[in-house]
């Protein structure tokens, strides 16, 4: 291997399996999608000649002979030119997922980064067990079972939460709704009501917004979605969004 060749790959970080992006790029996809596709394998700037050779190293050559800049320029968005070189902006990922481009288990690496920095600050065990199983699964690639479980540690947050802080304010906002409610004593006493009321009276409560009440509902509709058995397809996007959300308002937050 020439010494060029070998400093150049040494150049080019990897935040894609090249067994990966060797499945993308020899798929049915525009031009222009290979190219975002390529770009979101980065995860720095990177210049068209690195593009060309990550392109290169899977056995797709074809962007050797195109003008890269002038597809990047005319992305309108999708790629961006910074002054350290391309990258893909947010809506060239969103675009990506929508033609069904999926990164499987490399894709959203950061989101599982992401949730076990969370797991030390999880005190109760069990909890932090259900949050390192969810993200054993989707760095696995069992993306359903990673939403099922992620569910249960957001879950168990949430009740705690509602026991240390909001115990009094909910019992009595339960009871109001339902006269035949005994009050909660315990986080497990809190699992005999229904999740999607106690959403509902946890977001009466202000504990948490519309807006994320609205999120965590479709989080639950999703995990009850991949519990039962249905034809239900479920991909890593899907699963990365999932975890993400529970991440973002849930994990972070309480």
């Amino acid at each position: 291997m020439p010494w060029r060749w070998r400093r150049e790959r040494s150049l080019v970080k990897r935040s894609l399996a090249i067994s990966d992006l060797k499945r993308l790029l020899h798929g049915e996809y525009a031009r222009i999608d290979k190219l975002l596709i390529v770009l979101a394998s980065f995860d720095h700037p990177c210049q068209v000649k690195d593009v060309k050779l990550r392109a290169r190293e899977a056995g797709f050559r074809e962007p050797g002979h195109w003008n890269v800049s002038a597809y990047l320029v005319a992305s309108k968005g999708k790629a961006i030119r910074t002054p350290e070189g391309w990258e893909i902006s947010e809506a060239g990922r969103g675009h990506l997922a929508a033609v069904g481009v999926s990164f499987d288990r490399a894709g959203h690496a950061s989101v599982a980064t992401d949730l076990r920095r969370q797991l030390s600050g999880i005190p109760d065990p069990d909890t932090r067990s259900y949050v390192e199983e969810a993200v054993s699964c989707y760095e696995a690639g069992f993306y359903r079972s990673a939403i099922i479980m992620s569910w249960v540690g957001a879950v168990a947050v949430m009740y705690g939460n509602v026991h240390t802080h909001h115990l009094r304010a909910f019992n009595r906002e339960a009871t109001r709704r339902n006269q035949r409610w005994r009050s909660a004593k315990t986080t497990d006493d809190l699992s005999r009501m229904k999740e999607s009321v106690f959403l509902d009276i946890i977001g009466s409560l202000s504990i948490i917004g519309r807006n994320v009440k609205t999120q965590l509902k479709a989080c639950l509709d999703r995990r009850n979605a991949c519990g039962h058995p249905s034809s239900l397809q479920i991909r890593a996007n899907t699963a990365a969004h999932h975890l993400e959300v529970l991440l973002l308002n849930v994990f972070q937050r309480f």
